[in-house]
C-alpha cells in the first residue's frame, strides 16, 4: 500500500487574524504551525504533502516551507480559484474569495490518488493525532468508511475570542451520528463553555464534549461524492457571494444520504491555533514548551525523520 498523503487547506484569507498566518513564525526558530503538522505526519508515516493554495501564493510556500520538507516527502500544489469552468459554469460569478473548504478539497482531486487526510494550515493537532490517522488510513479505511479526529472541546478553545466548533454525536462504536456546528463558542467568566444559539440566546456545552477540528481521513472516493454536491450548491448559491461549500456540512449530507460512514477517532491531546492575533503569544509558548520537553528538536528540520 502507498503511504498516505497529507492535504493542507492553505488558501484562506485569515481575515480575523489580520495576516498570512500560514507562513507566520511560531516555533523557537521561526517555524510555522503547519511545519509541525508536516513533521508529525512524516514521522507517522505519511509520504506526500499537497498544499491547497491560491496560484499567486506558490512562490511564498516554496521559499518559506516546501524547500525544508522536500528531502523527506514529495510536495505538490493544488489551486483553489474562483474559476469554475471545469464544473460546467461558464458565466462569471462575482466573489471576493473561493467557495470554502469543500471546494478547496475538490481542487486536489487530480493531485491525490492515495488515501489521505485533510487538515487546516493554522491548527496544531499533535503527533498523537497523525499516528492515529495514519493507522486508520492504512488499516481501517474503506471507500465508504471515512474518519475525522475528535478532540475534547475544553482543550480547543481560544482565550482571545469566540470560535466555531463542530460537536460530534456518536454511536457506542464511535461512528458519527450527527455533526452540529456551534457558533461563537467561548468560556465565560465562571469557566462554563457557552455558545450562541440561532435565536441569539446562549447554550452550554460540556467540558468533555467531542468536537471536530477539521481533520478528516478519506480515500479518493470522496471526490466523486463531493463533485455533484458542489455543482448543485453553486447552482443554488450563485447570487450569494458569501456562501461556502464546507467539508463538515458536506460530510453531514453524505452521512444522512447513507453514502458513507465516518469513524470519530478520539484524541487525548490539545489542539490549538491562531484564530486571533492575541493567540500568537500562547501558541509560541506552547511550542517552546514542547521543544523544552524534547517532543520536537530545537531546530525542527535538523533531526533525521523516519521515511
Amino acid at each position: 500500500m502507498n503511504k498516505p498523503t497529507l492535504v493542507i487547506l492553505a488558501a484562506g484569507m485569515a481575515s480575523r487574524y489580520g495576516g498570512n498566518k500560514q507562513i507566520d513564525g511560531f516555533g523557537p526558530n521561526g517555524e510555522t504551525i503547519l511545519e509541525y503538522s508536516i513533521y508529525d505526519a512524516i514521522e507517522a508515516g505519511f509520504g506526500k504533502v499537497c498544499f491547497i493554495i491560491r496560484p499567486e501564493h506558490q512562490e511564498i510556500f516554496e521559499n518559506n516551507i516546501a524547500y525544508k520538507i522536500s528531502p523527506y516527502a514529495e510536495v505538490s500544489y493544488a489551486y483553489q480559484t474562483t474559476d469554475l469552468s471545469e464544473y460546467g459554469f461558464t458565466d462569471t460569478i462575482e466573489r471576493a474569495k473561493p467557495w470554502g473548504t469543500g471546494h478547496a478539497l475538490l481542487s486536489a482531486k487530480d493531485k491525490v490518488s492515495e488515501n489521505f487526510c485533510v487538515i487546516n494550515a493554522d491548527d496544531f493537532y499533535s503527533a498523537k493525532a497523525f499516528i492515529a490517522m495514519h493507522k486508520f488510513l492504512t488499516e481501517e479505511v474503506e471507500d465508504n468508511y471515512f474518519s475525522l479526529l475528535g478532540y475534547t472541546i475544553g482543550k480547543t478553545l481560544s482565550d482571545s475570542g469566540p470560535v466555531t466548533r463542530g460537536v460530534c454525536a456518536t454511536t457506542d462504536e464511535d461512528d458519527l451520528k450527527q455533526l452540529d456546528e456551534r457558533a461563537k463558542v467561548f468560556r465565560d467568566e465562571t469557566g462554563a463553555i457557552r455558545y450562541e444559539q440561532g435565536d441569539g440566546s446562549l447554550g452550554t456545552l460540556a467540558e468533555d464534549e467531542v468536537v471536530s477540528m477539521n481533520f478528516w481521513g478519506f480515500t479518493p472516493a470522496i471526490f466523486s461524492l463531493l463533485e455533484p454536491m458542489f455543482v448543485d450548491f453553486v447552482s443554488k448559491n450563485k447570487q450569494n457571494p458569501k456562501s461556502e461549500f464546507l467539508i463538515p456540512e458536506a460530510a453531514q449530507d453524505i452521512l444522512k444520504a447513507g453514502k458513507a460512514n465516518f469513524k470519530v477517532i478520539r484524541v487525548n491531546a490539545p489542539c490549538f491555533g491562531v484564530t486571533y492575533q492575541e493567540d500568537k503569544a500562547l501558541v509560541k509558548e506552547s511550542l517552546a514548551q514542547l521543544t523544552r520537553e524534547g517532543v520536537y528538536p530545537d531546530k525542527l528540520w535538523t533531526k533525521a525523520i523516519n521515511q
